[in-house]
């Protein structure tokens, strides 16, 4: 059995000591925005805070996080409102929206600690693999949340969670709900 906290909320995995922690999220836990992407530690799709640091949880097994306070994508902001989500939503940066969990979790860990982010810093802390190649737009999004989130600068909210997509048009004016299959 492996203790630890996940989003706040003491965990108690009767799995296996050597699983994966992403497994132990995404099967145990329905915990599904931490992503699996390569298995290996290389893509960073894993990312969750464990104890203030970016760990891929591909590569760190419910053992070795026995008594840690892990953080997920759904822990950090339920409602998408951390300065980093919506700095990158007010930047067009989600594509396909695959690598986004793992890189919103290293950038969030980085503006925790560093007020000023450099473009060296950023890409020394966002080491994620995206096949749609966000990252011109990633550093700037990534300074701007480290901005807002110290109070230096305000980012525009982010579209509500829940929005019904007969209403989404109001809000994401691009978006014709006719042309989706909600009629």
């Amino acid at each position: 059995m492996a203790r630890l906290t996940v989003n706040n909320e003491a965990i108690e995995y009767r799995m296996d000591p050597q699983t994966p922690l992403l497994w132990a999220l995404r099967d145990a836990s329905n915990l599904t925005g931490t992503k699996y992407g390569c298995g290996t530690g290389s893509c960073g799709a894993c990312i969750v805070d464990v104890d203030g640091k970016a760990v891929k949880s591909c590569r760190m097994t419910i053992d070795e996080a026995e008594g840690a306070f892990v953080t997920t994508i759904e822990g950090l902001s339920r409602e998408r409102t951390h300065p980093i989500q919506l700095a990158l939503i007010d930047a067009n940066v989600p594509q396909c929206g695959y690598c986004i969990p793992g890189v919103v979790m290293a950038a969030a860990i980085l503006i925790k600690r560093d007020r000023a982010p450099s473009d060296e810093a950023i890409a020394a802390a966002i080491t994620n693999i995206c096949r749609c190649g966000i990252y011109p737009r990633l550093i700037e999004a990534i300074q701007r949340a480290a901005r807002a989130m110290h109070g230096d600068e305000t980012l525009p909210a982010g579209a509500r969670t829940g929005i019904d997509p007969r209403d989404a048009a109001r809000v994401v004016p691009a978006f014709d709900p006719r042309q989706s299959g909600d009629r």
